[in-house]
């Protein structure tokens, strides 16, 4: 079955101008200062939000890498 209308390019893509992807927001550690993403953990000291520090050592996050 086809449209009764058919959209003209211009318009379809303006109505489409809202769906790309927006670049992610990049933030700093307090502690370490190496920037983040935000909310993430901070792969260098664990931090997150104030109180909340999460140590993995099998993966290297949040602990000496001596």
């Amino acid at each position: 079955m086809l449209p009764t209308h058919r959209l003209s390019h211009g318009r379809s893509r303006r109505r489409r101008n809202h769906l790309a992807l927006k670049d992610a927001i990049q933030t700093l550690c307090p502690v370490t200062g190496n920037p983040k993403q935000h909310h993430r953990v901070c792969k260098e000291s664990g931090y997150v939000r104030p109180g909340l520090t999460i140590r993995v050592p099998k993966l290297g996050i949040g602990t000496d890498r001596n």
